[in-house]
């Protein structure tokens, strides 16, 4: 499959994942405090989702995280594709292993770019 392919479908999952969480009342509101210290989420980015995102999180079996690639997904996305991960793909939800506010953190510090590497 081509690059613009995965781009494509990525979009609709993307689109798809808001629509199911928006249309299931879930909160959509950033967490106040994430219920593991900060340094191990980032630990977490890194190691886990640095696997198949890329240590530097600018793709690898994954697509790449920075901020620059992912200005067309609301963070409600990103909260939604870490929570329930995306059918077909390597990607799997974490809902099971993060609470909620980590992975609401983690997508707000995706989205604003405070876990690029250099």
């Amino acid at each position: 499959m081509n690059t613009s392919g995965r781009s494509q479908t990525g979009q609709k999952v993307s689109v798809i994942l808001v629509l199911l969480m928006l249309g299931s009342g879930a909160p959509v509101t950033l967490a106040d405090e994430p219920s593991r210290g900060p340094a191990d989420l980032e630990n977490l980015v890194v190691q886990d989702c640095g696997s198949c995102h890329g240590l530097t999180l600018k793709g690898g079996l994954g697509p790449p995280l920075r901020p620059e690639n992912l200005t067309h997904l609301p963070e409600a996305a990103i909260t939604a594709i870490i929570s329930e991960g995306v059918p077909g793909t390597a990607m799997p939800p974490w809902k099971p292993l993060l609470a909620p506010a980590d992975i609401e953190w983690i997508s707000h510090q995706l989205k604003a770019g405070a876990l690029v590497l250099p």
